[in-house]
């Protein structure tokens, strides 16, 4: 799991929008590689991101790592 923080508030999808934006930068992504799969009222939201599988494993270990 990858917690991602924004200062946008959660009015008209604009919080839901940049961390869209967050993921798809931390990956180094367009912003239309990432969708939203659920959670568009929540808090929690799970996301898809369209990159290789061993590419995007790699890549969230190494933001996990810190």
């Amino acid at each position: 799991m990858l917690l991602v923080a924004v200062g946008e508030r959660a009015v008209d999808g604009a919080a839901t929008t940049a961390a869209c934006r967050a993921v798809a930068e931390a990956f180094g992504l367009r912003p239309r590689q990432v969708t939203l799969v659920s959670g568009a009222r929540s808090r929690t939201k799970v996301l898809e991101v369209a990159v290789d599988d061993a590419e995007g494993r790699a890549r969230l270990a190494a933001l996990l790592a810190g």
